[in-house]
Parts: C-alpha cells; sequence; structure tokens
C-alpha cells in the first residue's frame, strides 16, 4: 500500500514536521511520499484557470495535475497539519480547493447531483492542537472537524475515512507525549 504524506507548516523545525518524519520512518520505504506545500512553495490561490478546470471539468493547471498524480500513485492520504483558527491552515485548504477539483475528485451531474470520483482512497487526518482535548469537546470543535473536513470534503468526494488522530495540546508540549501512539496507529492503518 503507497501513501501520500500532505503537510503545511513554514516552519521546517516545527512539531508538525516532526510528526511526518516519524510516520515516514514507521512506513516501509518506497511506500510513502511526503508532500511538503511549503517546502514546495505550492501556489494555493484559486485562480481564473482553476475556475475554467471546474467549469469544463478539466484541463487542469500543471502543478494541479502534478498533485493529482501524486494522489493517483497513493491508496492512503495522511493530512498532517497544524490547526489555525480552529480548521486547516490556508496553505492545505488552498490545496484541497486547487486539487480536489471536478472532473477528477468529483463530477457534478445532471440536476446538480454529485459523482464522487476519489473512492478508492482512504484519507488519515493528524491535526496538531494548541489546545487541549476538553476544550475541543466542550465547544464543540472536535465535531466541527467532522462536519467540515469529513462531510464536507472527503465523503463529498467518497474518500473512505481513516482514522482522525488529535495531537492536542502541543503549544504546552503534552503531544509529544502521544506522538508515538498516533504514528503507530496511522502506519498500521495505512497498511490495510
Amino acid at each position: 500500500m503507497s501513501t501520500l504524506i500532505v503537510s503545511a507548516h513554514p516552519d521546517p523545525t516545527s512539531f508538525t514536521h516532526r510528526v511526518v518524519e516519524r510516520l515516514r520512518a514507521a512506513l516501509p520505504p518506497g511506500e510513502v511520499e511526503v508532500a511538503d506545500l511549503a517546502a514546495e512553495d505550492f501556489d494555493p490561490r484559486f485562480t481564473l484557470a482553476d475556475r475554467h478546470s471546474y467549469l469544463v471539468a478539466g484541463d487542469y493547471p500543471a502543478d494541479v495535475a502534478a498533485e493529482m498524480a501524486r494522489i493517483d500513485r497513493a491508496d492512503h492520504l495522511v493530512l498532517v497539519f497544524p490547526v489555525f483558527w480552529w480548521s486547516m491552515p490556508a496553505l492545505l485548504k488552498g490545496w484541497i480547493d486547487r486539487v480536489f477539483a471536478n472532473g477528477w475528485a468529483f463530477g457534478v451531474g445532471e440536476g446538480g447531483g454529485i459523482r464522487p470520483g476519489l473512492g478508492r482512497l482512504t484519507a488519515h487526518l493528524i491535526p496538531i492542537a494548541g489546545s487541549d482535548a476538553a476544550l475541543y469537546e466542550r465547544r464543540g470543535y472536535d465535531r466541527s472537524f467532522e462536519t467540515q473536513i469529513g462531510t464536507g470534503i472527503l465523503d463529498y468526494c467518497g474518500v473512505g475515512r481513516g482514522l482522525t488522530e488529535f495531537l492536542y495540546d502541543a503549544d504546552a508540549g503534552a503531544a509529544a507525549d502521544d506522538l508515538d501512539r498516533v504514528v503507530v496507529r496511522v502506519a498500521a492503518a495505512t497498511r490495510v
């Protein structure tokens, strides 16, 4: 099984990058690819070319087509990202906006019906939260993630739902205590 790990953090010394490297090391060599969107300078801006691609369900810009090819090579997609303002960073959201495109990730059929296009893919999420789990539960942020990302993106495109493994309280350093557990669980899930 091949895995594409996508990260979106500008600081190469961040805990996010530490998680990515630990996960990469836990997966079989040759079966993992890492897309470091910040280091690769991916442009998250949805442009007129992206709008054209949406309207014609194809004719994707070269950078988008390259990202689609990365996903096509993978059985599992793992998104590793810091939580900014109770969601994913703009860089990762822009990657999804541009890459999960009409005609490839989904199709709009007659009468506005949706045809999911990524049913062969399983996605796993590793959000890295500055706050603790109790705050997420109390304020409903965990349910918001489920709705926004799980239902609104993954389900819409037919992506199989894998694990969502929050690493909580990263600002206080507590997330490091759960790192090994999360890496082992996600690595095992990508071998299924």
